[in-house]
């Protein structure tokens, strides 16, 4: 029930009332997965840069909607030390590849098959999102969609960024 209660109340109010939240959940789980086509991502291999963390799956609506906002972001940001992964929670590569043609996604998508991941992280609704900084440590977390060309959310991720 509660679980219900929590994915309403980040679906139905809008993203401008729910900015992104500071992180209080404590150390960075570690993430290392396999995107669609077999390559190995780990968070650690990102240090340096602000890393979009984002939990999703094909038959979430929410996560379809936000998804071109995270690719234009990204677009936005490109040569600058950020970097997009979306992990796709319970799906098949050939599933979340087909999507993710479909919506023209250039960034990396990691596959959680098994869900162990997504478990790690305390995804409990998606889509659930984290923000994590150049140190590798979770600096934000937002859970349901978003609009991530908002600028005082594009703002608060410039500001992690290296100088």
């Amino acid at each position: 029930m509660r679980f219900a209660l929590v994915l309403l109340v980040a679906l139905a109010l809008p993203a401008a009332a729910q900015p992104l939240k500071e992180w209080k959940g404590g150390a960075t789980p570690a993430l290392e997965l396999e995107d669609v086509d077999g390559k190995v991502h780990r968070l650690a291999d990102y240090r340096g840069k602000v890393v979009l963390l984002n939990f999703w799956a094909t038959w979430c609506g929410p996560c379809r909607e936000e998804m071109p906002s995270m690719q234009s972001l990204g677009d936005s940001l490109q040569g600058r030390p950020f970097a997009v992964l979306a992990v796709n929670v319970g799906e098949g590569a050939r599933v979340a590849r087909d999507f993710g043609e479909k919506m023209a996604l250039r960034f990396p998508i990691l596959l959680d098959r098994d869900m162990k991941t997504t478990r790690a992280w305390s995804a409990r609704v998606l889509p659930a999102s984290f923000v994590i900084g150049p140190d590798g440590k979770v600096a934000y977390s937002y859970l349901g969609a978003i609009d991530w060309n908002a600028p005082q959310v594009k703002t608060a991720l410039e500001r992690l960024m290296p100088r």
